[in-house]
């Protein structure tokens, strides 16, 4: 139980912190040298430039085409995470010991669970390909030599560090939820006793037995 709740909790903030890394603008950070008063930030959605005066300001992208490939395919993949994360926490929930729902059905919830921690597998590696990817050519274009010193460059946003969080939060939230419902599965429930055979209930209460037979063994 404690195992099940542990993964719900690290799946449950692994999924938020997904949705909040995919909308915000704060994938890439950029100082200008010549006016450092002003911050540009990119995300998947949109560039937002933040003033002295603390205004901001932003534009969505363009065209979904004009977009380098990382960004497109990042777009895709990140919704594909937080569709995936809230499957798998619906699944999750459904599966725990504390609902109620399947409980004549031992098997049917393990299903349920382990089905939700694979899912949120799914969602968190979904989530860190497309951070990581961002981050790798972020990387490249900062130390690219054949761009002037001059020219400004992009570093990590706020998003990158939430993003991997995220994903690992689901990783291990996923994780957690799949070992537990493979341990369930070698524990086998006693079978109540409303189930035992009438022979059985007979001879667990001896002061049923017949007259005649008390007089057979006097």
């Amino acid at each position: 139980a404690k195992a099940q709740g542990g993964g719900m909790l690290l799946a449950l903030l692994g999924w938020i912190s997904s949705c909040v890394t995919t909308f915000v603008p704060l994938w890439k950070n950029l100082n200008l040298d010549l006016n450092e008063l002003e911050v540009w930030n990119m995300g998947l959605w949109q560039v937002c430039i933040t003033q002295e005066e603390g205004v901001v300001e932003c534009q969505a992208h363009g065209s979904f085409l004009a977009l380098p490939p990382e960004l497109r395919i990042s777009r895709l993949l990140m919704c594909l995470s937080n569709g995936l994360g809230l499957l798998g926490c619906l699944l999750a929930a459904l599966g725990l010991e504390g609902w109620r729902t399947c409980e004549d059905k031992p098997g049917r919830k393990r299903q349920l669970l382990l089905g939700g921690g694979v899912t949120l597998g799914m969602a968190g590696i979904t989530t860190l390909v497309p951070v990581s990817w961002v981050a790798y050519n972020t990387v490249l274009d900062f130390w690219d030599e054949t761009v002037p010193d001059i020219v400004p460059r992009w570093e990590f946003g706020e998003a990158t560090f939430l993003g991997w969080f995220a994903g690992a939060f689901l990783a291990a939230g996923g994780l957690l939820l799949a070992c537990s419902a493979r341990s369930t599965t070698t524990a086998m429930p006693l079978a109540p006793a409303c189930h035992r055979a009438p022979a059985a209930q007979g001879l667990a209460g001896g002061h049923h037995l017949h007259p005649k037979n008390a007089d057979l063994v006097i």
